[in-house]
């Protein structure tokens, strides 16, 4: 293992240097990588970002696009024969479709390549004609990522912090309960051994489903050919001393074959090559759920952002460190959900929920930052007569009944205080507000030629992101 993890750091230090040496003789090239959590929208955010630099009509805050310093953009093949092709023209199909529909979400890594030709600006604009920019977009399941915190535990420790996690949540208590009567030092019992995983794996659904954010093992969500191997058959246990042959001891070997297997991989060949991240949060949804699905959002984050390498990509750093993430966007998504008016909240109560992990990115060198966006937007926004008065609202079809409705979530607090603290105390609900949410269905859409999907702030997002390379 540590043999297999040397020779890993060592390929990673020669791509590197390859890759430090021959970038001045090729085209420049943008890693990345789009990620969140189950429901924060990561397939339509990457549809819709393509679709908008494909045609940037809508894209008014990427400095590139406004000055027409992009002259085309076109997708090209990515790189990676061996990653399946994120499939861009189906779903803009379903999006942009007379009865428009949201697609499946992420269940597997995927890759697209977007290239633009851009016109160099400054003193060589005269000079210079056109550069080739590629952009390699890499979507991956959410769940995956809270997977490369298990690097660092050993299987007592996981066990530990999964049980303690279980307790409180749903289908939680239950397996707990189940696993008190059990003797981790006995013999294995191979049956045993199934019906605890997938007892495990169908709290980790139900907590999911409840809005919980921290699920991990990631892959006992999104098994794929892996579902009933050993690698995926094991679950938490009492932590003591396992004999030779034992429960206990079978299930800490599958627990490290997981890392070395299928965590290990992930990071060395994915993720680990990301230059820009972009993190989809669904704050919303997290607050309707209450205080405790928040404060898991929060510690969830905290630890998602400690598995990345942030800080700046200096010639010296690429060759004796490798790839770090030079900026990170922490996105709040369904931004249309709610007015306008309330924006502002939103981008705030991110900011404070992801303080933690932003500091520890911040500290480390990368740049980062925090808004409210909506990739693509399903609502109008009105203001109807209410009986306190005039009250801002959004209008939208419901996903479930096809149905025209006005919906106003509840007033945000202007400080995020008043949400994290009964969070971080572990209050059962929120004491003087109430939060809704409604499922929207994408709305048809009438577009001028040269115009994109419609959004809210995807252009200041890609801004941000990769416009100073463009």
């Amino acid at each position: 293992m540590v043999i297999s993890t040397i020779a890993d750091q060592i390929t990673r230090t020669v791509e590197g240097i390859s890759d430090t040496l021959t970038s001045p003789f090729t085209d420049p090239v943008i890693r990345l990588g789009v990620t969140g959590l189950s429901r924060a929208g990561k397939t339509v955010f990457i549809t819709s970002l393509v679709a908008n630099l494909m045609d940037r009509g809508r894209m008014p805050q990427l400095e590139a696009a406004a000055t027409g310093a992009i002259r085309t953009a076109y997708l090209q093949p990515q790189p990676d024969d061996t990653v399946p092709r994120f499939n861009y023209e189906a779903y803009l199909s379903q999006l942009t479709a007379p009865e428009p529909t949201w697609p499946d979400g992420t269940r597997q890594i995927s890759e697209l390549r977007l290239s633009l030709r851009v016109q160099p600006s400054g003193l060589l604009s005269g000079i210079s004609g056109p550069r080739t920019v590629h952009i390699d977009i890499v979507d991956y399941p959410g769940e995956w990522l809270l997977d490369l915190g298990l690097l660092d535990q050993t299987y007592a420790e996981w066990s530990e912090a999964a049980l303690s996690r279980a307790r409180g949540r749903p289908g939680g208590e239950d397996y707990v309960a189940l696993v008190a009567g059990v003797d981790p030092t006995v013999r294995l019992d191979e049956p045993e051994a199934q019906v605890l995983a997938e007892r495990f794996t169908a709290h980790l659904r139900e907590a999911r489903e409840a809005g919980f954010s921290d699920c991990s093992p990631g892959r006992f969500l999104l098994p794929g050919d892996l579902a009933g191997s050993p690698v995926l058959t094991f679950a938490p246990l009492p932590t003591t001393r396992y004999p030779r042959g034992s429960l206990g001891r079978e299930f800490e070997r599958r627990f490290e074959s997981y890392k070395r297997n299928i965590v290990q991989p992930f990071f060395r060949d994915h993720f680990a090559k990301i230059d820009r991240q972009i993190v989809l949060v669904d704050v919303l949804g997290a607050i309707h759920g209450g205080p405790a699905t928040l404060d898991d959002l929060r510690g969830a984050m905290a630890r998602i952002l400690g598995t990345f390498r942030p800080g700046k990509n200096a010639f010296l750093t690429r060759i004796f460190q490798g790839r770090r993430v030079e900026k990170i966007l922490f996105a709040a998504t369904k931004a249309d959900h709610l007015h306008h008016s309330q924006h502002p909240q939103l981008t705030a109560i991110t900011e404070a929920l992801l303080r933690e992990a932003k500091d520890r990115a911040d500290f480390a060198g990368a740049q980062t930052a925090a808004m409210s966006i909506a990739a693509l937007r399903t609502t109008v926004e009105e203001t109807v007569d209410h009986k306190d008065g005039p009250l801002d609202v959004v209008r939208g079809r419901l996903l479930d009944t096809n149905k025209q409705a006005a919906f106003y979530p509840g007033k945000l607090p202007s400080d995020p205080a008043h949400l994290l603290a009964p969070a971080r105390e572990g209050s059962d609900s929120w004491l003087d507000a109430d939060y809704s949410i409604m499922n929207f269905a994408p709305a048809p859409l009438t577009r001028k030629p040269g115009d994109g999907p419609p959004h809210i702030r995807l252009d200041k997002a890609a801004q941000f992101l990769f416009g100073d390379r463009l």
